[in-house]
């Protein structure tokens, strides 16, 4: 691989794609560097095995304490450091508490892109900007949905990430900025936060599994939503950057599965009947649901030359299997095979 001397700065790292992105970002030799927030507990696990090769192996990762609502703190850094890229993947991520906690969500996922956004343009033009957009901003319009679908944000998350999108293309308009949008679908991983849906599902059916818990309480599950794996779509990130001019990009599988659906084959997946073992509760129902997201990749497989190559069940085994491993159970192995066979040197186990 051509190892490459640039500097990246990355917000949300300890999220599960900002520590893939991390990966990829090191694996083509990138000196990164990282926004983090001070927590009272440790918050970094999902890059700790980062963490601990930078005193093993040099490896140059760099962590800074803030976060995106502090605009003196983000000025500060982007000023300091003058990297070469950055990448705002820093949100209140989580839709149903974005209904909880709407301010929050628009001050952070909405205003803080606009934070970074000014410490740019006042530091250094030529710094390339990749925004992270997503498909709830589509909400209730028809699928598929591509670059050109009108938006209709049906939560708080949504109407932020409108707003951090809008604002993305109007500073590429009105100062040149080199700054892109990756519209990124549903996309999943081992490393998804546990009060996520796909999550919720593969960590549940470990535990059921292991006999730890009975069963699995659910919301709707006749939402469909277009299921892809988080380490490709880090990658569509970085091309998205590497490109001669910004634009915004539509990053998916193009397939439609239901939650109904995913239970059925995960469950289906270690020998189960997944209606002996869930239940039903309002409270995890939205107030306003987005029904139906597909996407419409063929922008982004034109002018990127970006597919995803991890299928809709191939993504479920590798989580269950991996949250099988996780309780120290042995998992059926079927993941692991799948990987090795699309990944045989994946980047996301940095040496």
């Amino acid at each position: 691989m051509i190892r490459i001397d640039k500097t990246a700065f990355i917000t949300g790292i300890t999220g599960q794609d900002g520590s893939y992105l991390a990966e990829l970002l090191l694996s083509k030799g990138y000196t990164v560097h990282a926004l983090v927030r001070r927590a009272s507990t440790s918050n970094t696990s999902r890059i700790d095995p980062l963490l601990q090769k930078i005193d093993e192996q040099g490896l140059p990762l760099y962590l800074h304490l803030g976060d995106l609502s502090d605009g003196e703190q983000i000025s500060n850094i982007i000023f300091n450091l003058k990297p070469d890229e950055v990448y705002n993947l820093a949100a209140q991520s989580h839709v149903r508490v974005s209904y909880d906690c709407p301010a929050y969500t628009g001050d952070v996922t909405g205003i803080g892109a606009t934070r970074i956004l000014e410490a740019i343009r006042n530091c250094d033009k030529e710094i390339k900007y990749y925004q992270a957009s997503s498909s709830e901003m589509f909400g209730s319009t028809r699928p598929p949905q591509n670059e050109m679908t009108a938006f209709h944000p049906r939560s708080p998350y949504a109407c932020a990430k409108v707003y951090a999108h809008y604002l993305t293309q109007n500073y590429r308009e009105s100062y040149n900025l080199f700054a892109c949008s990756g519209i990124l679908f549903n996309h999943e991983s081992p490393r998804r936060g546990e009060n996520f849906v796909t999550r919720k599902i593969t960590r549940g059916i470990a535990s059921i599994l292991a006999g730890r818990q009975r069963g699995l309480v659910m919301g709707n599950l006749d939402a469909k939503r277009d299921w892809g794996y988080s380490p490709e779509y880090v990658q569509a990130m970085w091309m998205m950057l590497q490109q001669d001019k910004p634009d915004d990009y539509v990053i998916g599988t193009g397939e439609s599965h239901s939650v109904r659906e995913f239970l059925e084959i995960a469950f289906d997946y270690v020998g189960l009947d997944w209606q002996k073992y869930v239940t039903f509760d309002q409270k995890f129902f939205r107030p306003a649901e987005v029904d139906d997201l597909i996407a419409d990749t063929r922008k982004a497989e034109a002018q990127l030359g970006w597919k995803p190559n991890v299928t809709f069940q191939e993504l479920m085994k590798i989580m269950i299997d991996s949250d099988m491993r996780a309780i120290g159970m042995e998992p059926i192995g079927e993941g692991d095979d799948i990987l090795a066979h699309i990944y045989p040197d994946r980047w996301w186990a940095v040496d």
